[in-house]
């Protein structure tokens, strides 16, 4: 399964799409190939019969009455009133008079061309012939533009055939895709309740056995459920979102104006816990006004409670969490970075692919994959830079709608052990 759903349709469109081009290159190239095929034979076949015609206009027509399109010249003859004009070719003439060889050329005079041969006939009499080949230029002219008219149709047709092709053999593909994507959001669907319910009451075992004073294996082995059952609700929740986005990428219905920096805050305030308890300090730094943009509330703000989950998760106790957030260039900016474990540059992409594991043996899981799949449909980018041992910085941009910069009189905020 690729990192994001977007991906996996834009996939199936290059399909379709290579499908397209393929076909219509292929006719085209196969009515290129006909018209080549049918110049090349027509062509030979024309220079065959206009070789034949003039030669035997050359070695026994009649000066008088020359064969169609052929005019004969010889010395001391009198030109026909049709001749072309610079007829004979005199150095022809003296060429084949002086070596007894025949001369034959192509001239090009008169907007025309002329197939000239000069020769000495059997009886000694100098004899030049002039073939006149505009007829047969002609008809290759109109073969070129019946083969440009059919190479536009047949261009248009394997357009038309490429994309119903291309339609019919990724159809398969696409059904798959919408199939497995109808199967997670089902199957997570169904899987949340009963989950849901496990460990609701996996907290209240874990409460009563720290009340009844239980022995501490069983304490920890209790809070340890209680961590892997809701790891596998977040797992499920971000199933449930990624099936959502494939089957509606846009979801305008949804989308509204969303304040990051009211959004950031909440949501380090609903990690407040965890980051006590790991012995965190997470700052949230904001401007003093609003920083909006276009999206769904509840997809933005579980993508920046994967940035600060992930955070909490690689960071130490006793190290600093900082959430910031400003506004560039018709783009709000949210950056998370951490003094935690941190990871090799060379591995920055890979963080987003789903269940990647680091060379240090971090799992990042589904949610940073997610995360770029959420920010995507947002059209934003989300970036990861980091050295190993010196934490790591992720920065969310997206575009800016238009009510920001609104003043706010609303204060940044300290979450977390100070």
């Amino acid at each position: 399964m690729r990192a994001s759903a977007y991906a996996e349709w834009a996939a199936v469109r290059r399909a379709r799409l290579r499908i397209s081009v393929i076909t219509g290159a292929t006719i085209t190239l196969l009515i290129t190939l006909v018209g080549g095929v049918a110049h090349t034979v027509m062509t030979h076949a024309q220079d065959e019969q206009v070789r034949r015609e003039l030669r035997y206009g050359a070695s026994r027509g009649d000066l008088s009455s020359p064969p169609v399109c052929t005019w004969l010249y010889a010395p001391g003859a009198t030109p026909l009133a049709n001749s072309p004009d610079g007829f004979p070719v005199r150095a022809d003439m003296d060429r084949a008079l002086r070596t007894q060889e025949a001369v034959e050329r192509t001239v090009r005079r008169n907007n025309t061309v002329y197939l000239v041969r000069t020769q000495v006939r059997a009886d000694g009499e100098l004899v030049q012939a002039v073939f006149d080949m505009r007829f047969q230029l002609a008809d290759r002219r109109y073969l070129w533009s019946a083969l440009g008219v059919a190479e536009v149709a047949g261009l248009l047709a394997a357009t038309a055939t490429g994309a119903v092709l291309g339609r019919r053999a990724v159809a398969p593909l696409a059904e798959a895709l919408t199939r497995q994507r109808r199967f997670v959001a089902d199957a997570s669907h169904e899987l949340r309740t009963p989950i849901t319910q496990v460990y609701t009451r996996a907290q209240v075992l874990a409460r009563q056995a720290v009340a009844d004073d239980l022995p501490a294996r069983h304490r920890d082995g209790l809070a340890r459920l209680v961590g892997s059952v809701g790891r596998l609700g977040e797992v499920l929740d971000d199933l449930l979102l990624s099936a959502s986005l494939a089957a509606d990428p846009a979801r305008r219905s949804e989308h509204r104006h969303v304040e990051l920096v009211t959004l950031a805050r909440a949501v380090v305030a609903e990690e407040s816990d965890r980051t006590r308890d790991s012995g965190l300090t997470v700052v949230v730094n904001g401007p003093s006004y609003p920083l909006c943009v276009d999206g769904i509330e509840s997809a933005l703000r579980r993508a920046v409670g994967e940035l600060l989950v992930n955070a909490i998760g690689h960071t130490p106790a006793g190290g600093r969490i900082e959430v910031d957030l400003a506004h560039a260039d018709g783009t709000v900016e949210l950056t998370v970075t951490d003094t935690g474990s941190g990871f090799d540059p060379a591995e920055a992409e890979r963080l987003f692919e789903r269940f990647h594991r680091g060379d240090a043996g971090g799992q990042y899981g589904l949610g940073l994959a997610l995360l770029r799949e959420v920010i995507a449909h947002h059209g934003g980018t989300v970036v990861a830079t980091g050295r190993p041992g010196r934490g790591a910085r992720f920065t969310i941009r997206l575009p800016e709608c238009a009510s920001s910069g609104v003043p706010d009189p609303a204060p940044a905020v300290t979450a977390g052990r100070s």
